[in-house]
């Protein structure tokens, strides 16, 4: 035994340096295996450690072959025309009354599908015949949602973020007021709003003058970078026959005198659109169709037919009727003290008693009566006697006061600035001579 192992270990010897160091190597690996436990002795140790009702499954389910999908709504599209609702709408697309009034016990619902208006649409979205969402875009950046869950319906507003961009205009008035406000680049809209501002101060049909200015500082709205329509005014000035006024928004969304009084009066000054010419308030008039010499104790608003007429200012109708003289004719009672008369209508869109809020339509202008042609006569009464509505002082509105005054002439004082620094921007750009 003892001659055998001197023999390997000569012969190991005489072997290469690169041989040796591979068998001693597969010398080390053999006897490492064999230090290691057998399958059976971990399977005991481990059954040990995990009784034999925790184990766990060797096998695993199944994956399955794709994710569930989930099938797209089909949409239909449903306009809204004149004299439609929603009830026509459901009805259209074979929705129950049910349905609906469960959908307008939704607050926003409610609100928003009862002003439903010509022009918009209302989006149905179903899964196959079963009905399950609405989608209403109420404005440029709202949109009305729907959903039918198993609880019933659910709401929610979309609301796009919109961005504001300011935008000043200012003008000096050659002809009329609507055309020199389109060419400093007023839309319609903004026009009638910046109009709307000081009509309880100047008729725009009778006191405009050449070389009347104004300016208006206002907003843009903006979605995803793309013009949506015109905001609000923030300041205006318009300077009539050399006095001033100026408008600014509070932060209460009315509009407010530089120095807090309120721009809103009891009474407007005109009851018409402002861009129609009438004749005056004249104690002394010769009468169109007797020849006689008559007082006139209104004004005559001459306007096309259909123009619609605006009640003056807050209160009840007294009149609503017919006479050979004065054609349709509507009264209007405001307190014990004033009351206004709208003469030679087309149409009374208002009956007696009824109570009215300024600036609501009560008829259209016409030329019933004893007329020679198509206007408005409007007279003005304080107490029991006619005045002038152009010149007659009206009374005031609520003004600001106490903090929230001092809080409105801080802000006041800064878009004011604004506007007067855009102004003179505006002039020095004018006065530039040219290239």
């Amino acid at each position: 035994m003892i001659r055998a192992v001197s023999r390997t270990t000569a012969l190991f010897a005489q072997l290469p340096h690169r041989h040796r160091g591979a068998i001693l190597m597969l010398v080390a690996i053999m006897v490492l295996i064999g230090l290691l436990p057998s399958p059976q002795s971990l399977a005991q140790k481990f059954s040990q450690v995990i009784p034999s009702q925790q184990r766990l499954p060797l096998t695993l389910a199944p994956l399955p072959d794709r994710a569930p999908t989930i099938e797209p709504l089909q949409w239909r599209s449903f306009p809204v025309n004149n004299g439609d609702s929603a009830a026509l709408l459901f009805d259209r697309a074979g929705l129950s009354p049910k349905t609906l009034h469960q959908i307008t016990q939704l607050p926003n619902a409610a609100k928003r599908l009862r002003r439903i208006k010509p022009g918009q649409r209302i989006e149905l979205g179903f899964d196959g015949d079963q009905f399950k969402q609405l989608r209403y875009q109420t404005s440029a950046s709202d949109t009305l949602i729907v959903n039918a869950t198993a609880d019933g319906y659910q709401e929610q507003i979309e609301q796009l973020a919109v961005e504001k961009r300011e935008r000043f205009a200012s003008a000096t008035i050659q002809s009329n007021f609507w055309n020199a406000a389109v060419d400093a680049g007023l839309t319609p809209n903004t026009i009638m709003e910046l109009a709307g501002l000081f009509g309880w101060d100047i008729d725009f049909a009778l006191d405009i003058r050449q070389g009347d200015r104004f300016s208006v500082l206002w907003q843009n709205n903006y979605i995803d970078g793309q013009y949506v329509n015109e905001g609000d005014i923030l300041v205006a000035e318009f300077i009539n026959q050399g006095d001033t006024f100026r408008a600014v928004r509070h932060s209460d969304g009315k509009y407010y005198s530089d120095t807090g009084r309120a721009m809103k009066k009891a009474f407007l000054r005109a009851p018409v659109q402002f861009n129609y010419v009438s004749s005056n308030f004249n104690p002394r008039r010769m009468h169109p169709v007797t020849g006689r010499v008559r007082p006139h104790r209104g004004t005559d608003y001459v306007a096309p037919r259909g123009t619609p007429i605006m009640a003056a200012g807050d209160g009840i109708v007294t009149h609503a009727t017919y006479n050979k003289l004065n054609g349709n004719y509507v009264f209007i009672k405001h307190s014990n003290q004033y009351i206004t008369k709208y003469l030679h209508l087309s149409k009374r869109l208002v009956k007696k008693g009824q109570r009215v809020k300024q600036g609501q339509t009560i008829g259209k202008l016409g030329s019933t009566g004893r007329v020679t042609g198509a206007h408005l006569h409007y007279e003005f009464l304080v107490n029991g006697v006619h005045r002038n509505p152009r010149t007659v002082k009206l009374p005031q509105s609520r003004s600001l006061s106490g903090k929230e005054k001092q809080t409105f002439l801080a802000n006041s004082k800064t878009l004011l600035a604004q506007l007067s620094h855009r102004q003179s921007f505006r002039l020095a750009r004018s006065e530039q001579p040219a290239l």
